[in-house]
């Protein structure tokens, strides 16, 4: 995605929130930061939240309404506590923040995204002026975030449907390529081991199966795979050995008594 992202808040009345906030923009890249009408005192608390977000708390446009601030954007991201499906209430028809990365990932230009003030959110007049609502599933009873925290969920989830690709982006977590050639020579190992042990015949394909659902809930890598084939493989070298010594001292037995 390359349209460039700005952090519109509407009456914030925590500075606390809006240096956090701050922060979030420089953590996920946004271009800038504009504060609608705030009722904050954007002052120490706020710089002190801010960390290294600072500069976008010195360079945050102010703007007197929603539509000041969005006249210079292609497309406006409102946010909603309240989702609904009915067809016909179009007023708070919306995404998942997931959703929303991936129908922003193609674009170019300027996308607006607003947060309302953290007593009673957007007001009907200003979720009409959005060209997209995006909801975060909570629980029903207490479905209303921080505003803090409702910026960074969908920065996120904005940030991560960039992909992998993006330059400016920290390493994801790698991805993680199945091996089910792996998975049977390890299985095979566990069978094997459970046969030399002398495990219950009757309980072995149970306990097999067992290992096989715990692998495929884990789903380990092919160098995890093989670092726990190394472990099976030195305690098939140790019964080796055990056993070796074991057989060299029944001959030597059998060759006194012979004596």
């Amino acid at each position: 995605m390359t349209a460039e992202l700005d952090v519109v808040l509407v009456r914030p009345k925590e500075d606390g929130n809006v240096g956090a906030v701050a922060r979030l923009a420089r953590n996920f890249g946004a271009a800038r930061l504009v504060l609608v009408a705030p009722r904050a005192a954007i002052g120490p608390e706020a710089s002190r939240r801010a960390m290294a977000g600072v500069p976008f708390l010195e360079r945050a446009l102010r703007a007197p309404s929603l539509g000041a601030a969005a006249a210079a954007a292609d497309l406006v991201v409102g946010t909603t506590d309240l989702s609904t499906g009915r067809s016909n209430a179009y007023l708070r028809r919306s995404v998942s923040p997931e959703r929303l990365g991936e129908l922003l990932r193609p674009l170019t230009g300027r996308v607006a995204l607003v947060f309302g003030p953290e007593d009673n959110g957007l007001s009907r007049t200003e979720l009409a002026r959005c060209d997209l609502l995006v909801h975060i599933p909570a629980r029903r009873e207490f479905p209303t975030l921080n505003l803090s925290h409702a910026v960074a969920v969908v920065l996120y989830a904005v940030h991560r449907a960039r992909g992998p690709a993006d330059p400016e982006s920290t390493p994801a977590p790698e991805e993680i390529e199945l091996n089910g050639v792996e998975r049977e020579l390890f299985l095979a190992r566990i069978d094997g081991l459970l046969a030399r042990t002398r495990y219950p015949a009757h309980k072995r394909r149970g306990l097999i199966l067992l290992f096989r659902r715990v692998m495929g809930r884990s789903t380990p890598s092919e160098a995890e795979y093989r670092m726990m084939l190394g472990l099976w493989k030195s305690l098939e070298r140790e019964l080796d050995r055990r056993s070796h010594g074991g057989e060299q001292r029944r001959l030597a037995t059998r060759a006194r008594h012979r004596a």
